[in-house]
């Protein structure tokens, strides 16, 4: 069957299994670094864009590629640990492959095998799917895959709605609901606890540590948070919009012992419910 034509879909038994956590990772002594017959690829979504340097040693990198590669290395082995279902762990041990296996533009046709696709910084790094590009992602949609878009914040709105506009004219963004299945579907996200980037934490957060009042982190960052979305005609999420989030960094930041607790947290619990979201839905 033409593999362009047909989304990939887990099955019944397959989805049963997501939903079966297991906190204290696998006890059957199997190799967790499942490969290319993993159940779960972290896929980005690559666009043009300008590039950066960042201070962990990684220069000339492209805005989707944003807190790349230490967000897969920290998210997906707790994942992968948290829920039984197969991970694949490349992402979290080769980059290089990664890069060039997982990370793949709107015309590449490899995403409709991928039932999540991971998109990074879309609003001041300049995200502006042409009409081409728009044709592909809605009819990846369309079939039933999932949009995920994080870390952009403040003005930045306005590009990530022009651009979502053009993708799907006839649907709305509109906020998540406290009882969307994506709120319960795998942990109970009842708190909307703000997720921000290591860049928006200042003063005594970088010397002390975090106290828990999330009301001086949103005074940092450019409002409150929106946890937003675009359903489908039959209500099924198929956008996922982080409006200022920043859950990337969140992952990036897991093992920094200034990074807070809390937020990290919440950052997986968030990541854990969109992926099972999508694989299930």
């Amino acid at each position: 069957m033409n593999t362009r034509r047909k989304l990939f879909r887990i099955t019944a038994a397959a989805s049963l299994a997501c939903l079966l956590a297991v906190t204290a990772g696998s006890q059957t002594g199997e190799d967790p670094g499942y490969g290319a017959d993993a159940e779960f690829h972290l896929a980005r979504l690559a666009y043009s864009t300008w590039s950066f340097a960042n201070s962990r040693g990684f220069s000339n990198n492209p805005m989707w590629r944003v807190d790349f590669p230490y967000a897969e290395w920290n998210f997906l082995p707790a994942l992968s640990r948290l829920t039984t279902m197969s991970v694949d762990l490349t992402a979290a041990t080769d980059p290089r492959d990664t890069i060039e296996r997982l990370h793949m533009e709107a015309l590449d046709d490899r995403i409709f095998s991928y039932p999540l696709l991971y998109l990074q910084q879309p609003g001041q790094a300049g995200w502006r799917p042409d009409e081409q590009e728009a044709a592909q992602l809605r009819e990846y949609l369309d079939r039933g895959g999932f949009l995920l878009i994080d870390d952009f914040h403040g003005r930045d709105i306005y590009p990530v709605q022009e651009a979502l506009k053009r993708i799907l004219p006839n649907h709305e963004i509109v906020e998540i609901p406290g009882d969307d299945p994506l709120m319960h579907v795998f942990f109970d996200l009842g708190d909307r606890l703000q997720i921000p980037g290591q860049r928006h934490l200042m003063g005594r957060f970088r010397r002390g540590g975090f106290d828990g009042d999330a009301t001086q982190v949103q005074a940092r960052m450019e409002g409150p948070p929106y946890w937003l979305g675009i359903y489908d005609d039959r209500q099924r999420l198929m956008v996922g919009i982080n409006y200022n989030i920043d859950m990337g960094d969140a992952w990036e930041h897991a093992d920094d012992p200034y990074y807070p607790a809390p937020m990290t947290g919440q950052a997986y619990r968030l990541g854990v419910n969109y992926v099972i979201y999508a694989m299930t839905h």
